[in-house]
């Protein structure tokens, strides 16, 4: 009827109808039974990087990259069983996969930053930290960039490959702070009672901590004014508020006791000459 030869029937069903059947069935099979394995695999992975307490987007991240590969290489298998030559499909995508990475060389870098932020947490969101260039309160970590909020309360993105690759600093890893305050009194002021009135202020502060015990000291004899450090212990959240109060408190209770702060000044001695 379609001009074939009802001999020659059997020959073509033997020769390509059942192979290519076998060979589809096959293929097909490979898929199903590969895909049900992978998606084993990527679950007892998550599962292993739960219990290591990872962070949950680097945790779902890196189950999707191990998926993708794995389903790569359960697709080539699939293909070679159909008879496609993988060979020069594999070239081809490595070649695709070189030039990519090559156009994308800044973003695999903030991703691998992101990466070994997600793993080794020099902070968390909440923290309130000094990286990349700027300060501020984390607000969320991602793969590519960590969001930030200022204390004036502008959002800034930062790329993970500039905090990543530059200092770090954690204001908030630590439960207790050490606050660093120079006060400065004139040279005519009672040494010994400006000394005595700042740790007086320093032991009434119930935020203050006795242990590390605070550090009240003559520390220099500048230009314009005998200076003391007061170095006080607070916990993390008061560090600011005990700043601002106790500057404040300082300035008061000086003036109320009759001790100067004094304002850098300069003495000029004028000579008259014959």
């Amino acid at each position: 009827m379609f001009g074939l030869d009802a001999e020659k029937i059997p020959q073509l069903v033997d020769t390509y109808v059942i192979p290519w059947s076998i060979n589809i069935v096959m293929a097909l099979a490979i898929y199903i039974i590969g895909r049900f394995i992978v998606g084993i695999i990527v679950n007892v992975f998550g599962k292993v990087l739960a219990r290591s307490k990872y962070d949950d987007m680097l945790i779902d991240f890196v189950k999707a990259i191990l998926n993708a590969v794995l389903m790569l290489f359960v697709i080539v298998a699939a293909l070679d069983r159909l008879g496609v030559d993988t060979t020069s499909l594999v070239a081809i995508l490595g070649a695709a996969g070189l030039a990519i990475g090559l156009s994308l060389q800044g973003s695999l870098q903030n991703f691998a930053s992101g990466v070994m932020l997600l793993v080794f947490r020099p902070f968390k969101a909440g923290d309130f930290v000094e990286a990349g260039g700027t300060a501020g309160v984390v607000k969320s970590i991602s793969i590519f960039t960590t969001i930030m909020t200022t204390p004036d309360n502008k959002e800034i993105i930062v790329p993970n490959g500039a905090i990543y690759g530059g200092n770090i600093t954690n204001f908030s890893a630590k439960p207790t702070r050490r606050v660093d305050m120079v006060v400065g009194i004139s040279y005519d002021s009672d040494l010994k009672k400006a000394k005595s009135i700042l740790q007086e202020m320093v032991a009434a502060d119930e935020r203050i901590l006795k242990d590390p015990a605070p550090t009240v000291a003559v520390a220099e004899l500048a230009d314009s004014s005998v200076n003391f450090v007061v170095r006080p212990w607070v916990a993390s959240a008061d560090f600011w508020g005990v700043k601002f109060d106790f500057t404040e408190a300082v300035k008061l209770r000086f003036d109320a006791e009759g001790i100067t702060i004094p304002y850098p000044q300069m003495d000029v001695y004028l000579h008259k000459s014959e």
